[in-house]
């Protein structure tokens, strides 16, 4: 193999994919990148065995050929070449090195055998759809935070993508917290199995789809999901487990609704919660007409209070949150306004964007 690429498109795809190779590997060839030259491109290719990342970038080839090399120490000897250098990667008669040339500098890396590179993206998925890169970001964003980190329910450590209806539906949800945010169901997805996508996958499109337009094409089928955009294909397995029906804990009777300025509201409670030492210590929330009361109050530390206005007309509620839980919604309502529809206070609470239809946050309530 012997290809000369410029020094930015090289490091640009390599940023891409070394990002899923673990730094401690007990296989040492998942350490590597693959990299395939041929018919003008350099394929680069990474994987930890449950997400592959491949990204094609312009080269010219002089010969043809494959070579695995350690990914982050590749990434790192380019970055630190100087812009707008020309390199040349070159596999001679020695299959166990590649060298890197560029201007004075001088590289001889260990290489693997490729044939020995798993290949995670074999068998073509059933169903294919395309969605818009910013509606694929925004669906992740509005639910990915409320992921559950807890490995041993792991069927509940990614977003349920499914169909529901007419419509596409992303689903998320720790036990305490529930997301779910929705789109019209795009041609081709109709008959989509219900999946679990991981929560490691989720934050890799989102990384890499910062600044992109188009469409994402997505490839599903019951144990793998693919994402290709720019030049770039994102294959994982999907989480092999049953999604809870998530329909039964969203409240269908909260008649007691509350509105309030989501930016007042949100300051106001990452104020009184500085009083508290534990991230988990409940906001109580004292609700009159037309008026919201945020306290805090710790042993330890002392109180705090602060009086917020707001537009609500039933009888009066006391109810306490997690105060990073609440943060953490209404840093999702893009909308100047907050709606929180209530029962009381051991019942979980509705929390959405009233000018966001196909959003909607439900929320466990915490004694106070």
């Amino acid at each position: 193999m012997r290809v000369i690429i410029e020094r930015s498109a090289f490091l640009k795809a390599l940023n891409h994919v070394q990002s899923v190779v673990e730094r401690r590997n007990t296989i040492p060839i998942l350490s590597n990148v693959l990299l395939r030259a041929k018919d003008g491109s350099l394929r680069l290719t990474a994987t930890d065995l449950d997400i592959e990342i491949v990204e094609e970038a312009s080269a010219e080839v002089t010969q043809e050929g494959a070579a695995t090399v350690p990914a982050h120490m590749l990434y790192d000897i380019v970055r630190k070449l100087p812009d707008g250098a020309q390199l040349e990667l070159d596999q001679g008669a020695d299959k166990g090195r590649v060298t890197l040339l560029s201007g004075r500098s001088r590289f001889a890396l260990q290489a693997l055998p490729p044939e020995d590179f798993p290949d995670l993206s074999a068998g073509e998925p059933a169903n294919r759809f395309a969605l818009a890169a910013g509606s694929l970001k925004s669906l992740i964003e509005k639910t990915r935070f409320a992921i559950s980190t807890e490995e041993t329910r792991y069927y509940l450590n990614g977003i349920f993508l499914h169909q529901a209806g007419e419509t596409l539906r992303a689903v998320a949800t720790d036990g305490h917290r529930l997301a779910r945010a929705q789109l019209p169901l795009p041609e081709g997805a109709a008959g989509m199995p219900g999946v679990i996508v991981p929560r490691k996958t989720v934050l890799e499109p989102t990384k890499l789809l910062e600044g992109a337009e188009g469409d994402v094409a997505i490839a599903l089928s019951a144990a793998k999901v693919r994402f290709s955009f720019n030049g770039l294909v994102l294959t994982s397995k999907l989480i092999d487990g049953t999604f809870p029906d998530y329909e039964r804990v969203i409240p269908r009777h909260n008649d007691k609704v509350l509105e309030i300025d989501t930016k007042l509201f949100a300051s106001a409670v990452d104020r009184v919660s500085t009083i508290s030492f534990e991230k988990g210590r409940a906001v109580k929330l004292n609700i009159t007409r037309d008026r919201l009361m945020l306290s805090v109050n710790n042993p330890e530390s002392g109180s705090a209070e602060e009086e917020v206005a707001a537009a609500y007309d039933a009888e009066p509620l006391d109810v306490g949150f997690n105060s990073r839980y609440l943060l953490d919604i209404a840093g999702q309502i893009k909308g100047d306004a907050a709606r929180f529809n209530l029962a009381d206070a051991g019942s979980p609470t509705i929390i959405a964007d009233p000018s966001d239809q196909d959003t909607l946050y439900v929320l466990m309530p915490m004694r106070v």
